[in-house]
């Protein structure tokens, strides 16, 4: 196997791994039986370790995220420069020349600095404004590919574009409540994926990473191995996929089959699942590229070439006023289908109120409309031009008066009701959710249907619920078992976890995680984490300021109170063991083989957990017990727990511990 087969089969690993774990224990459900998990997590780590590829989403790796109080600014060693741009493709053919060249897809995600220093992963930086960007390296361990381990062991330094795929920004958007404002294109979503303070919410959104350059190897005394890499940019690109990073899609040209290759890539982007706004074409000579020097804006060793827009011609036949849950009612044009980049459209955005003034619309106007970066509708030109639209006066959802505001000299239509429903939605869907109240059966459809019927408009009206009765059987696709299966749904999680109740609040930057935390340090006293000052929540590990004042403002807010005392009144919270009576305080497990007393992996995990103890996926020199009914297995857990001296344990020796 080479280096090639051995980094596709470690992606094979970890994507199968990773389906089976989240069945396992998100699911309650087993895709693969114990001794296949563990054979395929074996043979993994066994390829990563010889191949010395290891990326930040593989199970092995067990990265632990922490979040960041702000993102220090940080100055690039080397200013990045922007590319010159055309839309022509005989200048693009021009522009090389007699000269080689590589043709690549020209990304549209966020540039990242990566610097890897022996072999090891030491920091990530945004192109910010190409001399000062953002050191996100915190958030660099949770992208879904990027090696946190390389086999090169000298200095390395790369640029690559942080990307979340068509695919995954579909996901992201679909499950997105109805009604609530969906993120408006990959790179806007991806932009601030990269850049948050809390890498667990990028892990989330599956961001990856594509290299496209390598700025610096070695030091100035390069080995003939760095200096042969350093000749062309096609040795580059494929350096930096035998190290294991995922490369950008490119291509060698010469001045006799660029046109071809623009004319492929214009079909493949057509289908391409990474978001592209154009092609960049890079001289392969690495030597001549840097003798050409630069402009007082660009580099000569490059140039973009952006897609021309298709247009098409349609009549606008109505706008649609589609509100948010922030508040924001926002223009939609809806206009006789048209064929764009290959794909039917019939709507785009108008963004504000603003936008449509400039382009003087009105129903029936004639409008040019295209897709901008063959990607987003957009409308780009009114040809009638009759400036008839009419702003509306009321809120579609709530019916209260909208208003206009003008903020920098940008209009935008709002609704004001902090009551409106459509804000709502998402908050009740959290609410309900398995890690929070685990209301089962309770749909967003359901939600949407109690809140425009005005049964519920804060969550304590969950446990009232059944004083509407009488209507609730009559909505169509209800009926009396409908209705039963709620109220017991409800009545089965009146008495709880405080972690789930703080959890179900959607407190700004508290998740499953952080709000075990809270519970634990406040032994499960509601009213002792309301009270607490940002002092006290900042001396919480894990909690620093950026979460302890979201903490600290969602409490202060009156009408949050009021919604967490009616709550209070309705649920009662189980006070769950104190630390000196837990067994297992500061012990970390990990769980491998098949079991014979627990019915899953999770149920026994949870008797951990609630024991004070910890769980972790592999062994390490901070790992207490591997428990492994066979403890004579040559498994890679059972040898590394052998060469560590940790102890192996079976499921009896377990339950003698907390017995």
């Amino acid at each position: 196997m080479n280096k090639q087969e051995a980094k596709k089969r470690i992606e094979e690993l970890i994507a199968l791994l990773s389906k089976a774990s989240e069945a396992y224990y998100n699911e309650d459900k087993e895709i693969m039986s114990n001794f296949e998990y563990d054979k395929l997590y074996d043979e993994l780590e066994s390829l990563e370790n010889e191949y010395d590829i290891h990326l930040s989403n593989s199970l092995t790796q067990n990265v632990g995220f922490k979040a960041s109080e702000f993102l220090p600014k940080v100055r690039h060693e080397k200013p990045m420069l922007s590319l010159d741009k055309t839309k022509d493709r005989e200048v693009l053919k021009d522009f090389l020349g007699d000269n080689e060249g590589v043709l690549s897809y020209k990304l549209d995600g966020l540039t990242i600095v990566l610097t890897y220093e022996n072999g090891e992963f030491v920091s990530g930086v945004t192109r910010g404004n190409g001399e000062i960007g953002e050191d996100i390296s915190n958030n660099i361990p949770a992208f879904t590919n990027v090696p946190l381990k390389i086999a090169y062991k000298g200095h390395l330094v790369l640029r690559g574009e942080a990307i979340i795929s068509y695919s995954d920004f579909n996901k992201i958007n679909d499950e997105i409540g109805i009604g609530f404002e969906k993120y408006k294109n990959p790179r806007n979503l991806c932009s601030g994926s990269v850049r948050q303070l809390d890498p667990n919410i990028t892990k989330k959104r599956n961001v990856k990473l594509i290299a496209f350059s390598l700025v610096e190897i070695g030091t100035d005394k390069k080995t003939k191995e760095e200096q042969n890499i350093n000749k062309t940019y096609e040795n580059q690109l494929k350096f930096l996929d035998e190290l294991g990073f995922t490369i950008v899609t490119n291509k060698k040209v010469t001045k006799e089959n660029i046109l071809k290759t623009i004319e492929w890539y214009a079909e493949d982007v057509k289908s391409n699942d990474y978001p592209s706004d154009g092609l960049v074409l890079m001289f392969n000579d690495i030597e001549y590229g840097i003798s050409l020097g630069t402009t007082s804006k660009f580099p000569r060793n490059a140039l973009a070439f952006k897609w021309q827009d298709e247009t098409a011609e349609t009549v606008l036949r109505d706008i649609e006023w589609s509100p948010s849950r922030t508040g924001l009612i926002n223009p939609v044009a809806i206009f006789d289908t048209v064929e764009l980049e290959g794909t039917n459209v019939s709507r785009a955005s108008l963004h504000n109120i603003s936008i449509m003034e400039e382009l003087k619309l009105g129903i029936g106007d004639k409008i040019k409309v295209f897709k901008a970066n063959m990607i987003i509708p957009q409308v780009e030109e009114n040809l009638t031009k009759s400036n008839s639209f009419k702003v509306p006066s009321k809120c579609p959802v709530c019916g209260n008066k909208t208003k206009v505001k003008n903020n920098e000299g940008v209009k935008t239509l709002v609704c004001e009701n902090e009551a409106c429903p459509i804000k709502h939605i998402k908050s009740f869907e959290n609410f309900v959710s398995r890690n929070c109240m685990n209301i089962e059966g309770i749909s967003i459809a359901t939600i949407e249907t109690f809140i425009e019927k005005g049964f519920i408009h804060e969550y304590a009206d969950l446990y009232k619920i059944d004083k509407y009765k009488e209507e609730i059987v009559k909505i169509e696709g209800f009926g009396e078992k409908s209705y039963e299966n709620i109220i017991k749904a409800v009545d089965n999680s009146r008495e709880t976890e405080c972690y789930r109740v703080i959890n179900s609040l959607g407190i700004l930057g508290i998740g499953t995680a952080n709000a075990k935390l809270l519970a634990k340090h406040f032994e499960d006293d509601f009213d002792k984490l309301m009270k607490a000052n940002v002092e006290e929540l900042q001396d919480i590990d894990e909690i620093g300021p950026v979460l302890a004042k979201s903490i600290k403002d969602y409490f202060k807010d009156k009408n949050n109170k009021k919604i967490v005392d009616d709550l209070l009144k309705e649920i009662k919270i189980k006070k769950t063991k104190r630390s000196d009576d837990l067994k297992l305080a500061g012990m970390t497990f990990v769980i491998t083989g098949s079991l014979n007393n627990y019915s899953n992996r999770e149920e026994l995990v949870k008797v951990i957990e609630d024991n004070g103890g910890k769980t972790a996926g592999s062994v390490s020199k901070n790992t207490t017990y591997l428990i492994n009914n066979d403890k004579a297995s040559s498994s890679t857990k059972n040898k590394k727990a052998k060469e560590l001296s940790i102890p192996i344990i079976s499921e009896e020796d377990f339950n003698k511990l907390i017995s």
